[in-house]
């Protein structure tokens, strides 16, 4: 009976030893830039083991690591305090190995970048805002262009200035001028790009189609009743805001 206690013990020492902080290589969501882990895994299940107590270790590092590996490749280098949660979380769950009996082990981690990952991770978050930057800039300028053409006189004017340009042909541009900023007129700035802003575009062309001010009158007011019945006295008063801007003196002669 002794005997057999110390063979238990030994074995439990001797699984426990080799599960005791031992490395793992693992990848990153970035190509080329990995984690360096560092494992300590507990067995639950009391010896005897189905195996010797070196198999056993080997097999449950084996599979520490590719459970780690599993969620490792969805971790970004550049948050290394998410990284740490979602891995300890993961290996913190109790595994097992297929055997019979199945041996039941948890694990802890920590992780790091080692001197290299850290300096690959910098160069591409240095990358990243450069590249950010000239978006961004690049949207701006594609914006106010485009808003700043959407209007014929602004593109006429742009055409105007250009050396050489042939006044001759001025008096045949308007249509042409015309057909172009309509075109520019499509174009939406991003956070222009939503469902709200494209109501408005709708509502805009509806009413724009009705060009007799009678007709206009017409459907701002209903508009503004609408508004009303909605209970949204304030939208309604700006409603009927946009009626009065857009009645007009009627025409010489008409009563």
């Amino acid at each position: 009976m002794a005997s057999t206690r110390w063979s238990r013990r030994r074995a439990r020492n001797t699984v426990r030893r080799n599960l005791t902080r031992f490395d793992v290589r693992l990848r990153s969501s970035c190509p080329g830039i990995g984690f360096a882990a560092r494992i300590t895994a507990t067995v639950l299940t009391e010896p005897p083991y189905p195996g010797t107590a070196e198999e056993i270790a080997r097999s449950v590092r084996t599979a520490l690591r590719r459970a780690a590996g599993e969620v490792s490749t969805d971790c970004d280098p550049a948050d290394l305090a998410s990284a740490r949660d979602v891995l300890g979380q993961h290996l913190a769950r109790q595994h097992q190995l297929p055997t019979e009996p199945p041996v039941e082990f948890v694990a802890e981690v920590t992780l790091d970048l080692l001197p290299d990952d850290r300096a690959a991770v910098a160069t591409l978050l240095a990358a990243q805002r450069q590249q950010a930057v000239a978006d961004i800039l690049r949207r701006q300028k594609t914006d106010a262009l485009a808003a700043e053409l959407a209007d014929p006189a602004a593109l006429l004017v742009r055409w105007v200035e250009r050396e050489g340009v042939d006044w001759s042909k001025l008096s045949g541009l308007a249509d042409d001028v015309t057909s172009l900023a309509e075109v520019f007129a499509l174009h939406r700035p991003e956070d222009e790009r939503s469902v709200e802003h494209g109501a408005v575009e709708v509502l805009r062309e509806f009413l724009t189609s009705f060009p007799d001010h009678a007709q206009k009158r017409m459907l701002y007011t209903l508009l503004a009743a609408g508004m009303d019945t909605a209970q949204r006295p304030q939208h309604a008063a700006k409603a009927l805001a946009l009626l009065n801007g857009h009645a007009v003196v009627d025409p010489v002669g008409e009563s």
